[in-house]
C-alpha cells in the first residue's frame, strides 16, 4: 500500500512510548533535505519505560520487517509510513507518527 517515505526526522515510537531513530541514514534519497530510511538498517530506541514484573526492560532496537516493495535505494526497500517492524527484546512494534508528506512510495 502506497504511504510517505520515511525519512531522518520522522517520528517513530516503540509500543511504550520510546523514540526510534535510524542507525544508518540513507544520503543516497534525500526528501525535505533528509536521509530517508532503509529496511536493512536497524533503528535505536532510547527512553521506553517498559517494565516486566517491576524490573526494566526496555526496548532497545527496531528492525523493520515489512517496507515498500517498489521504492528501492542501493538495493534495498525504502521504509514507508505503513511500514511494519519489531522491537527486540521484547517483540512490540515500532509505529511511525509523523513523516513528511510530499513523497508517497509503494
Amino acid at each position: 500500500m502506497p504511504g510517505p517515505l520515511l525519512h531522518l526526522g520522522a517520528s517513530v515510537l516503540c509500543a511504550h512510548g520510546g523514540t526510534a531513530t535510524p542507525t544508518t541514514p540513507n544520503p543516497r534519497v534525500l526528501v525535505n533535505g533528509q536521509p530517508t530510511a532503509v529496511m536493512s538498517a536497524p533503528w535505536a530506541i532510547a527512553g521506553c519505560p517498559f517494565n516486566v514484573s517491576g524490573g526494566p526492560s526496555p526496548c532497545v532496537t527496531g528492525q523493520w520487517v515489512v517496507a515498500a516493495t517498489r521504492v528501492m535505494s542501493n538495493g534495498q526497500p525504502l521504509v514507508l509510513m505503513d511500514s511494519q517492524a519489531v522491537c527486540a527484546p521484547n517483540g512490540t512494534p515500532l509505529s511511525p507518527v509523523a513523516a513528511q508528506t510530499r513523497v508517497i512510495g509503494s
